[in-house]
């Protein structure tokens, strides 16, 4: 192996850590009912909280609010996907690498 590519390697490699930890520390948020339920996922697709306005808990339609709760993580988590693939993939430069869609 050369130096050179060797070098650019090790470079590439702190470049990957560095933006794995920024993406731990990264949040997006996942909403929906007009933000009666509100999501906030990590860069690593971790929930991290999740607030439910009382004026959508009701006993009687508890599927409304589970409908509410699901949808409100996919659009988190699809939004955390969207990040880490915006943070990440530009750095691959083009590689096929796993978990980076």
């Amino acid at each position: 192996m050369n130096r050179d590519f060797l070098r650019q390697a090790q470079q590439l490699q702190a470049r990957l850590a560095k933006a794995q930890q920024e993406l731990e520390s990264a949040t997006v948020e996942g909403s929906s009912g007009g933000g009666a339920v509100k999501v906030v996922v990590t860069g690593h697709q971790k929930v991290q909280s999740i607030k439910v306005s009382p004026e959508v808990v009701d006993p009687e339609d508890v599927e409304m609010l589970e409908d509410l709760v699901l949808t409100a993580v996919n659009e988190a988590l699809e939004k955390s996907q969207e990040l880490a693939k915006d943070r990440m993939g530009s750095l691959a430069g083009g590689f096929n690498i796993p978990g980076l869609r």
